[in-house]
């Protein structure tokens, strides 16, 4: 059993320093000018364009949901005017990012994972290689930049619409004049709270984008193990999101308030 737990965690070691090495690699060919930006254009569009209407119908029901819950909370205290700093200051400095973050490893990250894990199983990235071309210029980097561009966009999105849903709960149950509610948003919303936010989504698309693209890449056993993989590779992500948030939301905090 000792042993068994041992070799466990080696492979888990192991894996994590392949990983390493695989960012690296990435890296190394976006620094190296290596990019294909045609390829790039075509995964924005696909990665980006497509998941505008999830994250708007997502952004729009959260928004809501805060100005509700903030709505009969606050009102209990008569203080139902700070409805729109609450829920202005809740989307741009977690939820947004987060929830994006989420939505977009569930959608476009697991469509990453299947499509590079596809090719893997069927020996496509083998066949780019024997021609003479590298399989992480041509299939990872396109992916990988996509998502880095893309996230943030869609973490902005989000943030608009989820403003605007609350506005809307403000207006017609909170019974809040339309321009105090505006005026309330605008001068609760810092430039540390938006680019904290913004410095959130960033790494988190480059959390995503390796997660995906590494277990995509990586991926053996055939048509099942594409499943088990893209399983593996949400679940990851998830767990990434979640740990990097609070690590860097301490961060931010310490050097910003």
């Amino acid at each position: 059993m000792n042993m068994a737990i041992f070799k466990n965690i080696i492979g888990r070691i192991s894996a994590l320093g392949e990983a390493i090495f695989f960012l690296g690699d990435v890296f190394k060919v976006i620094f190296s000018g290596r990019v294909r930006f045609a390829q790039v254009l075509e995964q924005i569009y696909y990665q980006g364009v497509q998941s505008v209407v999830i994250i708007i119908l997502s952004s729009l029901a959260s928004g809501v949901v805060l100005g509700l819950q903030g709505s009969i909370t606050l009102q209990r205290f008569g203080a139902r005017e700070f409805i729109a700093p609450l829920v202005a200051l809740s989307l741009v400095r977690e939820l947004s990012p987060v929830f994006t973050a989420f939505i977009y490893s569930g959608k476009s990250g697991a469509g990453i994972t299947a499509e590079l894990g596809t090719m893997n199983t069927h020996e496509q990235i083998q066949a780019t290689r024997a021609l003479g071309v590298d399989p992480i210029e041509f299939l990872v980097v396109p992916r990988f930049l996509a998502c880095v561009l893309v996230m943030p966009v869609l973490v902005i999105i989000s943030e608009l619409i989820g403003i605007f849903g609350g506005y809307v709960v403000g207006i017609f149950q909170a019974q809040l004049p339309s321009a105090i509610y505006i005026r309330q948003t605008i001068q609760s919303i810092h430039y540390v709270d938006f680019f904290s936010g913004l410095i959130k989504s960033f790494f988190f698309s480059i959390i995503v984008a390796w997660v995906c693209c590494y277990q995509g890449f990586f991926t053996s056993g055939g048509a099942l193990g594409v499943g088990r993989f893209t399983t593996r590779a949400v679940a990851y992500s998830y767990i990434m999101v979640i740990l990097s948030n609070a690590l860097l939301t301490m961060f931010i905090l310490t050097i910003w308030g």
